[in-house]
């Protein structure tokens, strides 16, 4: 709630259109560690593989633009995150670099969208 005060946005209820079933989330987030906002998801496992995460993962980066005026937006993913690099290429992201998000954390790919 504190970043949604602050910048207006974060992590937004993710659910099925049929239903309403909570299914997870998906938003965009300011971290202090990265100097761009960025997009994050996460849904429940019985979900994954159909395309949810996709479908609001590109949802979210276009809500970026529209209504923010972002004009660049990334996303981070562990390097052997095979499902979630994927999906970060099909809505158009590249990649950029590998970094570390802290001085003692694991390494991180950096993927990037420019408007």
């Amino acid at each position: 709630m504190a970043m949604y005060e602050r910048e207006g946005f974060s992590l937004y209820l993710t659910e099925l259109k049929d239903s309403g079933l909570p299914i997870g989330i998906c938003g965009l987030i300011k971290r202090d560690t990265l100097p761009d906002v960025d997009i994050g998801y996460a849904f429940l496992p019985e979900h994954w593989g159909k395309g949810y995460a996709q479908e609001a993962a590109a949802a979210v980066l276009a809500y970026g633009n529209r209504a923010f005026g972002l004009q660049r937006i990334v996303a981070i993913t562990a390097p052997d995150n095979q499902q979630s690099i994927k999906l970060l290429e099909k809505i158009g992201l590249k990649f950029e670099t590998r970094l570390r998000l802290t001085s003692d954390g694991a390494e991180t790919n950096l993927f990037a969208y420019h408007f």
